[in-house]
């Protein structure tokens, strides 16, 4: 291994598109993953030249290979599940997106079973781990329809803070909708910076407001487009993706149609290169027979 171009594994893996950082540590921790035969610990590094296996599959050299940075925005309908594979056989959202090469589909951040709206999935595990860490603060706005009246004082009781089971939550922002009211129930638009699970709806259900509907309208820099309809996926163009990159202090990449110039300049050089040793291999030849 050449350690001055090696990187940590779990880099590694996530651009594969094994899943976050995060997500792929326990499978190094657990012994599932192995480098040129060795059993990988946390912390070891690795190339895209070594032989690496994970549960006992070898990883295709082209996947280890950094590829483009690949972004869709998803449209989520009610009733669809944010994992690979269900045991109870419910439907996926993986179901419903398109075919990705050398990669899969990492999705940044989840949405439970009876929540729509947008969902951001890309195959760059080092930007989805980013963008769902809590020190980069992303906003997600939704829109909620909430059973009975709601008072002054628990709207700014949201904004200061509930206590939950697992901590203090808060809404950055709570705004009541300009729309006809149904029956007992009143739709709000709400703002979050955090990612924890069901978190909109217990802080509704904390202050006495059982949550009916719900819908993510907006994850960081991106809204939900009015054109996409539900179950269908819109990709990103460059321009945007090398914004969201940008947005979690990750480098911008090159225009697609320069990134096939320079592969056309490597492969040259690859060519000219065999072509010397092909060349160097024939004057050897012709050395040794003369001096036969």
């Amino acid at each position: 291994m050449n350690s001055f171009n090696s990187e940590k594994l779990q880099k590694i893996l996530a651009r594969a598109g094994f899943g976050s950082r995060r997500s792929v540590e326990p499978l190094i921790a657990e012994g599932h993953v192995k480098v040129n035969g060795q059993i990988a610990k946390l912390g070891d590094r690795a190339t895209s030249d070594d032989r690496i296996m994970v549960k006992n599959k070898l990883v295709k050299e082209s996947r280890l290979e950094k590829q483009p940075t690949k972004v869709i925005l998803y449209n989520k309908p009610e009733g669809r599940i944010c994992t690979r594979n269900d045991e109870k056989g419910r439907d996926t959202i993986f179901e419903q997106l398109p075919r990705i090469f050398n990669g899969r589909w990492i999705s940044i951040g989840r949405l439970d079973l009876n929540t729509s709206g947008l969902m951001i999935l890309t195959n760059n595990g080092e930007l989805a781990n980013r963008m769902m860490h809590p020190s980069y603060e992303m906003e997600r706005e939704y829109t909620v329809r909430v059973f009975g009246e709601v008072s002054d004082a628990t709207l700014k009781q949201m904004i200061k803070g509930v206590q939950l089971e697992d901590g203090i939550a808060r809404f950055t922002r709570v705004q009541k909708m300009q729309q006809a009211e149904e029956g007992q129930n009143r739709w709000y638009r709400v703002t979050i910076k955090q990612g924890k699970y069901r978190e909109v709806r217990r802080i509704w259900e904390s202050q006495g407001h059982p949550v009916s509907r719900l819908h993510r309208v907006r994850y960081g820099l991106f809204t939900i487009p009015k054109t996409l309809r539900k179950g269908k996926t819109e990709e990103l163009t460059w321009k945007q993706v090398n914004l969201l990159l940008k947005s979690v202090d990750l480098a911008e990449e090159a225009r697609p149609d320069m990134r096939r110039q320079q592969k056309g300049i490597k492969t040259t050089q690859k060519q000219a290169k065999a072509m010397n040793r092909q060349f160097n291999r024939k004057q050897k030849t012709i050395h040794n027979l003369r001096d036969y």
